[in-house]
């Protein structure tokens, strides 16, 4: 089944007693036995329920694992797999990862016993030097947040597999549509489904998607002890919005490739990132392992020419906003907002700078939206 099938068809069909077409939502906090050891499947949820099982099924599905495992937040799937590791344990992992990712690593997980190498992981000799005898993970982020840098997912994981590792990949950016980590033996991928899954900026959640059986297991259990599954309304409004997926990131695509084509040419821009470029230095690997480039792209701005907030206030379709992945169009600045948890030291690493501008291209006219920031440019 094609992944836009997939994407409608799976997780419904669930009312033998009405036949709604639309997957209910069971607002119930528990269900009761007929009797002890007997009931239909499910006993409370937290531990499990009709609507978040649906959704589970279709992001399963989609990503081409054997199960998933929603979350109350893309956080809390992060969260609910960094457990299968134990203080002690090393992970490696990119310097130019998510900033929430990095302060969950750096500022809460480190101090506990937790060990992490944050390095440019687009140097395969970097991160076979970095794997060392206590190292149990790696943790890969492509395209990377925000500056798009792709790793290798094939090669990084046959690393991995040959020295024991788990590998995990944030395919957040670029959804199951424009890219299928599995397919290159990866363990566990994670998303926040707040993003394109769900893709209207109404609701916040995550995924976990698992390779094997024995990972799944292991998943669903700390997902239920650590309490952090998603709630039955939110999982709805995730199905919901995933039906679409397919036909937004196209949209979402084209307008991302004439934005950045416009913004390439632009003399108030210093360099633009984005995977659809031929200007983007990884074109084979781009071609290899992505089916697509995706909603997103980053720049630098010559703020010696256009001042940065007056930028910002001048836009009229471009919110000022964190987050992505929705029908809207929104802008941020990582160095004082999504990422600013990094610290000077970790931006600056990272490669990320005051004059980076992340942008979310929506769905809207792509003639709109250039207009717009062309307007906003002129300083």
């Amino acid at each position: 089944m094609d992944i836009r099938t997939k994407s409608v068809h799976t997780g419904v069909n669930k009312d033998s007693s009405f036949n709604s077409v639309i997957t209910p939502i069971y607002p119930t906090s528990t269900f009761y036995f007929e009797a002890i050891g007997k009931n239909k499947g499910f006993d409370y949820t937290r531990s499990g329920n009709p609507t978040r099982q649906a959704l589970e099924q279709n992001i399963a599905a989609i990503e081409g694992g054997v199960g998933c495992s929603v979350t109350a937040t893309g956080m809390a799937a992060i969260t609910a797999v960094m457990f299968y590791l134990k203080p002690g344990d090393h992970i490696v992992t990119g310097d130019d990862i998510y900033g929430g990712t990095y302060r969950l690593f750096n500022a809460v997980l480190r101090p506990m016993g937790f060990d992490f190498s944050f390095i440019n992981m687009r140097d395969h000799k970097a991160v076979k030097e970095a794997i060392g005898p206590k190292t149990k993970m790696i943790w890969i982020e492509t395209p990377s947040n925000p500056l798009l840098n792709i790793i290798d997912i094939e090669s990084i994981t046959k690393l991995a597999k040959s020295k024991n590792c788990l590998t995990v990949v944030d395919n957040t950016f670029l959804s199951p549509y424009f890219q299928a980590p599995l397919e290159f033996g990866v363990d566990i991928v994670v998303h926040s489904t707040t993003k394109y899954i769900n893709g209207h900026s109404d609701v916040v959640g995550g995924a976990i998607i698992y390779a094997n059986q024995q990972l799944e297991e292991r998943g669903r259990y700390l997902v239920n002890a650590l309490g952090v599954s998603e709630a039955p309304y939110d999982a709805w409004l995730v199905l919901r919005g995933v039906k679409t997926l397919t036909y937004r990131m196209e949209a979402h695509q084209a307008n991302a490739l004439k934005v950045a084509q416009f913004l390439e040419g632009h003399k108030n821009v210093k360099k633009v990132y984005y995977p659809g470029l031929k200007s983007h230095p990884q074109q084979a690997l781009i071609k290899k392992q992505m089916k697509g480039f995706g909603g997103m792209l980053s720049f630098e701005l010559n703020t010696k020419k256009v001042d940065l907030n007056a930028f910002y206030k001048k836009l009229k379709y471009f919110a000022l906003a964190e987050s992505l992945g929705g029908v809207e169009s929104l802008i941020e600045s990582p160095w004082f907002m999504s990422h600013v948890s990094m610290g000077e030291a970790g931006l600056k690493a990272s490669g990320i700078t005051p004059e980076t501008v992340r942008v979310s291209v929506g769905i809207e006219a792509a003639e709109d939206l250039i207009e717009d920031l062309g307007q906003a440019l002129k300083g």
